[in-house]
């Protein structure tokens, strides 16, 4: 049995917009590899944000563990806390801001399949 803790984490990805993503489960060996889903612990420090984007084939489910988000679905916008979920299919682009100047917000992300830079596409193009 193999537990992983957020702090195990050797080199967590460090967002251009803030976030602090850490990969627990997915196609990085230094994690649990899994090749259909992945698990990602996310932080957002207060005033940041992720850039908006969406995915051709990946399927994202957030769950909000502490914190309040402002969360941009489809150009629909919504106040989220502890214990919201939202679920998010291709090509629904999404954006999730960080809505405290004072703590931070953090929240996990199941994906299926796992997280990849391959299907992660801004929505200014790049």
């Amino acid at each position: 049995m193999r537990v992983i803790r957020k702090e195990d984490v050797e080199e967590p990805f460090l967002a251009a917009k803030g976030e602090i993503i850490y990969e627990m489960v997915g196609r990085q060996p230094a994690v649990a590899e899994a090749a259909k889903h992945g698990l990602v612990h996310v932080v957002v420090p207060p005033g940041k944000y992720s850039p908006a984007h969406y995915h051709h084939e990946t399927e994202e489910t957030y769950y909000i563990l502490s914190g309040e988000a402002r969360f941009i679905l489809d150009a629909e916008e919504r106040r989220l806390g502890p214990g919201d979920t939202v679920l998010i299919l291709p090509p629904q682009v999404h954006q999730i801001f960080n809505a405290s100047d004072v703590t931070d917000l953090e929240f996990l992300t199941v994906s299926a399949p796992p997280f990849s830079l391959d299907d992660y596409h801004l929505t200014d193009g790049s």
